[in-house]
């Protein structure tokens, strides 16, 4: 399956992106990316969301690291990706900071 072009233009394949699309719960999620990706690849995008999450609520380099254990360099790919990506992951976490209920598996980055 491949119907999208990757950003620098390369086909890409769409089947692991639609088979998340049927995915029916957070459970479910969960237990397929554990299937997928290594415990390291999760934990890289993981904490990249919740820099994110620290970057939109304006906290600073220095407090985003401790929060979240990332590295400078990390925090400055995250707010480089939010100031030129494509907007995606930003209007997610802008969506879970507007509607998630507080607790602690909600990021890594308290409100």
């Amino acid at each position: 399956m491949r119907a999208a072009t990757a950003p620098n233009g390369d086909p890409r394949s769409t089947a692991l992106y639609k088979a998340i699309l049927r995915l029916d719960n957070l459970e479910d999620c969960i237990r397929f990316f554990d299937d997928l990706c290594a415990v390291t690849e999760l934990r890289t995008l993981e904490q990249r969301y919740d820099v994110a999450s620290c970057l939109l609520q304006g906290k600073v380099y220095s407090e985003i690291r401790q929060e979240t254990g990332a590295s400078s360099a990390t925090v400055s790919r995250v707010n480089r990706m939010l100031n030129y990506g494509t907007g995606a992951v930003a209007a997610s976490v802008r969506y879970d900071l507007e509607h998630a209920p507080d607790s602690p598996q909600s990021g890594g980055c308290d409100k």
